[in-house]
């Protein structure tokens, strides 16, 4: 960082959330997220964030508990420990560590759990602590969906379908190469190709990555 000649990014390099929204399906959100986080923990495209919204607490016990025989810790804040007062793994969040809690790309079996109180709250969060690679949102509206497409600031932006399906390969775009695909630079002459870069909306219906 001292000696850098480009921008050196501060935040996690690869953190990524998943919404479920106060219209999500539980079913569904139940194959997204533990495909998200427990598919491949030590990958880019892995979950490390749920964002859950308050109205739908009730349901966090039933998303996490795919992650229980895979030791899953999770970190969560006060409202979202006390929903998961059964699940083994659960530690509560200090609010002196909630920053660094939620700028970890873990790249282990451990995921943060947040409670945001509206859609608007959630991309606040994703603002603050993403980083550009892959979102996802989990939600029957579709007007909701929308909305989050367009404002969450991610490569790509994932509508009930979990980000494990961000990959060169997946998207029919021949073998993943191992860069960075938040931001890449331009070389060489340049036209107005060269200086475009693309953001993906995909939107799915509960389909998991193998």
């Amino acid at each position: 960082r001292d000696n850098a000649r480009v921008p050196v990014i501060e935040t996690g390099a690869g953190v990524v959330h998943a919404y479920f929204d106060k219209d999500g399906d539980t079913a569904m959100g139940v194959r997204i997220i533990c495909n998200a986080k427990t598919r491949r923990v030590s990958v880019c495209n892995a979950l490390d964030c749920l964002l859950i919204h308050s109205s739908r607490l009730a349901d966090l016990p039933a998303l996490i508990a795919p992650m229980e025989p895979k030791h899953v810790e999770v970190l969560a804040d006060r409202r979202a420990a006390e929903a998961l007062s059964g699940y083994p793994y659960v530690t509560a969040i200090d609010e002196g560590r909630a920053d660094e809690v939620y700028s970890t790309e873990f790249m282990d079996y451990r995921m943060a759990v947040r409670t945001v109180d509206s859609l608007d709250e959630a991309l606040a969060h994703i603002a603050r602590y993403g980083s550009g690679h892959s979102e996802c949102i989990i939600t029957a509206c579709a007007a909701t969906a929308r909305e989050f497409q367009q404002r969450a600031d991610a490569a790509c932006v994932y509508w009930n379908a979990p980000t494990s399906f961000t990959d060169g390969a997946q998207f029919g775009l021949g073998a993943e190469i191992g860069i960075s695909t938040q931001k890449l630079g331009p070389r060489g002459p340049m036209g107005l190709e060269e200086i475009t870069t693309y953001k993906w909306l995909i939107d799915g219906d509960g389909q998991v990555r193998e």
